[in-house]
């Protein structure tokens, strides 16, 4: 097993509890478990919400998403994940609290129901359901599970009954929603070439070397929308307009790694969203959770519509790229000879500030999901005057808001200073994502009534 970092010791009983149910008290040393001021503490959903994350987002180059991570993947496969993950936390929640439509049906939990024991279950079952990649970290999940339920108290017939009974109902809502996904196309391995790529010309995306990303999305089965070309917006700017031409000025000034234009302000700005963004919006969202003492099904419920909504807009979002095929900017403008547009000049040295994702261009995987997380947001509470934070492991920043929307502009516009997208690919983007966050709380979560 590689090597991993002293384990960090979670008191729950230490932090102000935010719905956690009975009988839980000082929970288990593990790998992912937070520091005891850390959010995720304060909640089973929270707990199991960042064990998800842990098993699902990578550490990174160098540790830098997160030496605690054990996951494998990207952050677009990685929003479907911990969508699917979260539906689980999230039934678990309404069979044992009602008030709302699970996401698959599931029976009530009996009163006496431990909920550390059902969330716990429902989270890591489907977690192990869908983690058969993990190879030998699976034993990192195993064993961090079994500590968690290790230090649910059983020693008397009521509370044995209420562990069990939890136990069950998690096993219940993981069946369920693992037989839903089952050949849902992740289990798919396409090859470039299966998803037809246009022939090499102006405009047309080419892979560098190494990984290409992102191939399985485009025929994997959405969590919400009836499918993943459902909402799938019109293509890029023509090469030969004044649209593109502004677009491919504007990168160019500013995305470039020795831009004299881009403020220190504006490159750290840049870099900030260059972290592995599922790691930033669910460590965001649990903070969120407790400023608003959200409880047990709340906090569910907002983590279930924010991770669907998510995951469908990545979905969406690769369909779409991979419709369209449409070349970066560190492509387009050393070639900007071909592109039969009169206001475009090639700089064959030019070089964008950050290291460039290997899938196509349009529209912005960034936007297409931080938007459809906001919209999500936004819907939960009824408003997006929400104060929030962020933070970047990358940078060693944190970043405030006060609108939830401003979110939606800076990542727009961090994504042109780092050199990676067009404006209207981040508009664009942004669009889609708004749609598909709409169409998830209109169809998805909803009162029981």
């Amino acid at each position: 097993m590689k090597s991993r970092l002293a384990l960090l010791v979670v008191l729950l009983a230490a932090v102000a509890s935010v719905g956690a149910g009975p009988g839980v008290g000082a929970p288990p040393p593990t790998q992912c478990a937070p520091a005891a001021k850390y959010p995720a503490a304060t909640t089973p959903v929270a707990f199991w919400s960042t064990e998800a994350r842990c098993a699902i987002v990578p550490a990174g180059p160098g540790g830098s998403f997160g030496s605690e991570n054990f996951g494998n993947k990207f952050p677009g496969e990685a929003a479907v994940y911990m969508g699917i993950v979260h539906v689980a936390m999230y039934d678990a929640a309404v069979a044992l609290e009602g008030g709302y439509r699970p996401y698959v049906p599931t029976p009530a939990a009996p009163a006496n129901t431990s909920p550390e024991a059902a969330i716990a279950t429902a989270a890591y079952d489907t977690l192990t359901g869908l983690q058969p990649q993990l190879g030998a970290d699976q034993t990192i999940l195993d064993d961090d599970y079994a500590a968690y339920m290790a230090a649910i108290p059983d020693g008397t017939a009521v509370k044995h009954a209420a562990k069990q009974h939890g136990i069950a109902i998690g096993e219940q809502v993981a069946q369920a929603v693992l037989a839903l996904r089952a050949n849902d196309g992740r289990e798919r391995n396409p090859m470039l070439a299966d998803l037809d790529p246009p022939g090499p010309g102006p405009g047309v995306w080419q892979p560098a070397p190494g990984a290409v990303l992102g191939l399985r999305l485009p025929g994997m089965k959405p969590l919400a929308l009836t499918s993943a070309s459902q909402l799938r917006p019109d293509g890029p700017n023509p090469l030969t307009s004044q649209e593109y031409a502004e677009d491919f000025n504007q990168v160019k000034e500013l995305g470039r790694l020795d831009s004299t234009t881009r403020t220190p302000e504006e490159t750290s700005e840049a870099l900030f969203w260059t972290d592995h963004d599922l790691r930033q919006w669910n460590d965001g969202m649990l903070r969120l959770a407790v400023a608003r003492r959200l409880d047990l099904v709340q906090t569910a419920r907002m983590l279930a519509m924010a991770h669907v909504a998510g995951g469908d807009a990545m979905i969406a979002c690769f369909d779409t790229k991979y419709h369209y095929w449409f070349w970066r900017p560190y492509q387009a403008i050393p070639l900007a000879d071909t592109d039969s547009n009169p206001k475009t000049v090639p700089d064959p040295s030019w070089t964008p500030l950050g290291t460039t994702p290997n899938f196509p261009e349009y529209p912005s995987a960034h936007a297409c999901h931080s938007t459809a997380v906001v919209k999500a947001l936004d819907a939960f509470f009824g408003t997006d005057k929400i104060p929030f934070t962020l933070d970047s492991r990358v940078t060693h920043t944190t970043r405030e808001y006060k609108r939830l929307h401003n979110i939606v502009k800076e990542v727009d516009w961090a994504r042109i200073l780092v050199g990676f997208h067009f404006r209207n690919s981040d508009l664009q983007g942004s669009r889609l994502g708004g749609k598909v966050g709409r169409y998830v709380v209109h169809h998805y979560f909803q009162p029981v009534r």
